[in-house]
């Protein structure tokens, strides 16, 4: 049976379910912020279509930009009533509208409902098909991914009348605090990830809730349990992002367009002034060699700059390539430009250096980020070059998307 037969057979019986509303108070927005280039919600959806044992992909929501991050990933979205989206509203009761809609629209019912969350940004296709695998391979009713945990958890003892705060003893929790035994001799414990929870959609419907009948638990690894609920969170998701995702390189057949900003990215960001009051740059030989390539290649090539000097335009001139510069709003002409060039946004490369490329980032789907670029864009970038702007960054990349055929 082909991938996409078995996909189509598990459909009917496998369904992933992302609840992302759009009201974050804590970090507003959060459902599309980014994590290593990709918004929370595409990461989740991302893993989900990845995972072999999932068979339909359903992003449930009430806001507009999180329903057009979850399709340009690929999800099927569920428009969630508002009443389902306050904070009050539980995880429980979106599922059921999600199930039900699904259901209803497909005119097939759900064996198993599968429970992803998008602040869980390191969650992997390998831990969501093991979540699922508890239930359809080993027979249990529900599941849900752990962490191994070692701690030594406390508790404040109540305060006693008339004393204060400090005067509240503690005790410990999970161990005899008169007896401190190794880690090796305790028991060994786990803390729930909040990332995957699978259950057999007929209990889940009866009992109203993510745990029923025998649970089974798939341990994952400590160092990607992580859950977004403060912004510290999302600051050390993205220090995090360069180390636990994959360092997949794009290759030609993903990527449709190549946009290239111009000061810091095809130049070292400084700048010779003469006497007159003339400027001018250094640009590398090898950044001409590989915006060559990517155009012999067939793919599109836009210079996009809000740098006015004429150097931009005789720089495009010497490539062969368009251009837009001397602009304030840079998204807003790359949401013009790739618009009317009929591109799906999700497949164009981005290279950026600075503050002002990260609106643009937001819009596409390979947000690159040169080696000296700014920090906050390094963070936010999908891919980073080693090589820094202005020596060969450029290059670099088309090197990755072209191969040997460079």
């Amino acid at each position: 049976m082909s991938d996409t037969l078995a996909r189509e057979a598990l459909s009917s019986t496998v369904t992933a379910v992302i609840p992302a509303r759009g009201g974050s108070k804590g970090i507003p927005g959060k459902n599309v912020m980014p994590v290593g280039g990709v918004a929370l919600v595409a990461r989740a959806v991302h893993a989900c279509l990845a995972a072999e044992h999932v068979g339909r992909t359903v992003v449930s929501t009430d806001d507009p930009l999180i329903a057009a991050a979850a399709l340009r990933a690929g999800a099927e979205v569920v428009e969630r009533p508002e009443q389902l989206a306050s904070d009050q509203a539980s995880s429980e009761s979106a599922l059921i509208h999600a199930l039900d809609t699904v259901e209803s629209r497909h005119r097939q019912s759900v064996e198993v409902l599968v429970f992803v969350q998008c602040t869980s940004p390191f969650v992997t296709a390998g831990e969501i098909d093991e979540t699922v695998l508890a239930i359809t391979r080993d027979g249990a009713d529900t599941a849900f991914t752990a962490a191994p945990f070692h701690g030594f958890v406390w508790r404040a003892e109540p305060a006693s009348a008339g004393a204060g705060a400090n005067a509240r003893g503690a005790y410990g929790v999970n161990h005899d605090s008169a007896e401190r035994q190794r880690r090796q001799d305790r028991v060994p414990e786990f803390l729930e990830t909040g990332a995957v929870y699978a259950m057999r959609a007929d209990g889940f419907r009866k009992y109203l809730h993510r745990f029923f009948g025998r649970t089974a638990m798939v341990a994952t690894a400590p160092e990607r349990a992580i859950e977004i609920d403060e912004p510290g969170d999302l600051d050390r998701a993205r220090a995090l992002a360069p180390l636990l995702d994959a360092a997949t390189r794009p290759h030609r057949d993903d990527i449709d367009a190549v946009v290239l900003d111009f000061d810091g990215t095809q130049t070292d960001d400084r700048v010779w002034i003469d006497g007159t009051g003339r400027e001018t740059v250094s640009v590398h030989r090898g950044d001409g060699m590989g915006t060559s390539r990517l155009r012999r290649a067939g793919l599109p090539v836009l210079i996009l700059s809000s740098e006015t000097n004429p150097v931009v335009a005789a720089r495009a001139r010497k490539l062969g390539v368009p251009v837009v510069h001397g602009v304030e709003t840079k998204d807003v002409e790359l949401e013009k430009w790739f618009r009317a060039e009929g591109i799906d946004p999700g497949r164009i490369l981005y290279v950026g250096n600075d503050v002002n490329d990260l609106p643009c980032f937001e819009l596409v789907g390979w947000p690159v980020a040169v080696g000296d670029a700014h920090r906050a864009v390094r963070e936010r970038a999908r891919l980073t070059t080693s090589a820094h702007g202005g020596h060969g960054a450029v290059r670099e990349i088309a090197e990755w998307l072209l191969g040997k055929d460079l």
